[in-house]
């Protein structure tokens, strides 16, 4: 028996593979399916079975895509409906893979159709549980994300009875692997690690403590967070279906000439700057919209994009397939091409660029000392600006600059310092105010994680003033 985690941090997601003898199965993969189709050659085995918890709202899955190139069933558990066909699995159904079973165990609460698969070793004895966005290492998935006609109050009784008859009745040892880990939206809170057993969660984990239904329910629908506007549409698209990867990839990975691209982009197409954020600060086209590979680029790319635009790409050199790649593990299908020659040969055929100016930390309090026309902007979580916040700052989270409404409420003569924790989401906010005619901003580099530590920084924490 073998059993993998495969994780992708950018996405804090976990895909799993399971092996007995010539057997495989897989479990949530993603859309990319090399990597699985590598694994089962190398290990010599034959993926029977595609094991789905339930429609993903924060990535496309790989359950078509994979299946079409193996011949795999794709399963889901009760209670889904489909565009695609399925093998809908009945609660309690067990699967044989080699000498192993998976069991299905319908747990409805995050979404209608979730489903744990509880695997059992050759001997017949549990030995984990594959537990989707049912159970998390320290949280439970949110009930509000793909509910049906179901408020979220009525998705979380659900849960409620889910985890007190299905999982809470497990055996302590069984390990507990979920879908996703620290970072997710999936769920509010998740722990640091991306797997436990039952037994530690039944002490730590706060959903599965005692308590009445209606205290759950308030216990895990209250302070939930807005979801990122993409989840909606990822559900439906895994519900539903979408297009080969390959076509996809094709039309990614089309070298425009410098005319083709200027023609996209009059023709409506969004620029999307690939390149981290040193460089891109240092010189990008106009208009271009900057999301670093070296950071969560996925999440930020569905969150802040516009789902009805074409793109098309700017990369460093050798990164345009892993860009186009990451783009559609969250639906982004249409990407029209990427710069032949990236911005070197932009700026080689003497076409206009941009720049953002970066100050340090140390620059940003003389200027704050000094300068009574700083604005200063801090695209932070609201969590994070509670915690601590240079006295004065205004607050707006990255994920509400994509409202052109919410960018208009800010004063464009003042002179706008924009900052996040350590710079990586600075650079994107700043990029979108560029692309709305903001055009006297700064950077400031490292982010709160620097400005705090600069002696007689205004700060404040909560009420309390700091000096």
């Amino acid at each position: 028996m073998q059993v993998e985690q495969l994780y992708t941090n950018c996405l804090s997601e976990a895909a799993y593979f399971v092996s007995s003898e010539t057997e495989a199965a897989i479990i949530d993969p993603l859309r990319d399916v090399d990597v699985y189709i590598k694994m089962a050659e190398e290990k010599g085995v034959t993926i029977k079975y595609i094991f789905e918890t339930h429609f993903h709202a924060d990535f496309v899955s790989g359950h078509l895509e994979l299946a079409r190139r193996t011949g795999a069933t794709i399963v889901y558990g009760p209670d889904t409906e489909a565009g695609f066909a399925f093998y809908k699995a009945k609660d309690g159904e067990e699967f044989n893979i080699g000498k192993l079973a998976l069991k299905v165990l319908h747990t409805p609460g995050h979404t209608l159709e979730s489903t744990c698969y509880l695997l059992h070793d050759e001997t017949g004895v549990p030995y984990c549980l594959f537990s989707g966005d049912t159970l998390f290492v320290g949280d439970v998935g949110r009930p509000d994300l793909f509910s049906g006609e179901l408020s979220k109050e009525e998705l979380a009784a659900k849960m409620y009875h889910s985890l007190a008859t299905k999982i809470k009745p497990l055996n302590d040892n069984i390990i507990v692997y979920p879908a996703h880990g620290p970072g997710s939206s999936c769920g509010k809170n998740l722990g640091p690690e991306t797997f436990s057993t039952i037994g530690e969660q039944k002490k730590s984990n706060y959903a599965l403590q005692e308590m009445s239904q209606d205290e759950f329910i308030k216990t895990i629908t209250e302070g939930l967070a807005s979801a990122p506007a993409y989840f909606p549409i990822n559900a439906r698209i895994n519900q539903q279906g979408y297009q080969s990867l390959d076509v996809v990839m094709q039309n990614g990975l089309t070298a425009l000439s410098i005319s083709d691209f200027k023609e996209k982009v009059k023709n409506g197409a969004w620029i999307l700057d690939t390149r981290n954020s040193i460089e891109f600060t240092e010189a990008f086209i106009p208009e271009s919209v900057s999301i670093g590979l070296d950071g969560r680029f996925a999440e930020w790319a569905g969150i802040v994009l516009p789902f009805n635009q074409p793109l098309v790409l700017v990369t460093e050199k050798g990164k345009e397939e892993e860009s186009v790649t990451r783009l559609a593990r969250i639906g982004y299908d249409v990407v029209l091409g990427f710069l032949s020659g990236g911005l070197d040969a932009w700026k080689a055929a003497g076409e206009p660029i941009d720049l953002i100016i970066d100050i340090d930390a140390d620059e940003f309090a003389m200027d704050l000392a000094y300068d009574s026309k700083i604005e200063v902007l801090d695209v932070r979580k609201n969590k994070e600006f509670v915690e601590g916040h240079v006295t004065g700052a205004v607050n707006k989270p990255l994920d509400t600059l994509a409202d052109i409404m919410n960018i208009a409420m800010l004063d464009a003569d003042s002179n706008l310092y924009v900052h996040c924790a350590g710079g990586y989401r600075s650079v994107i906010a700043s990029s979108l105010l560029k692309r709305q005619g903001f055009h006297n901003l700064r950077n400031v580099l490292g982010g709160f994680g620097k400005i705090k530590l600069i002696n007689g920084m205004p700060i404040t924490t909560g009420s309390i003033e700091l000096a």
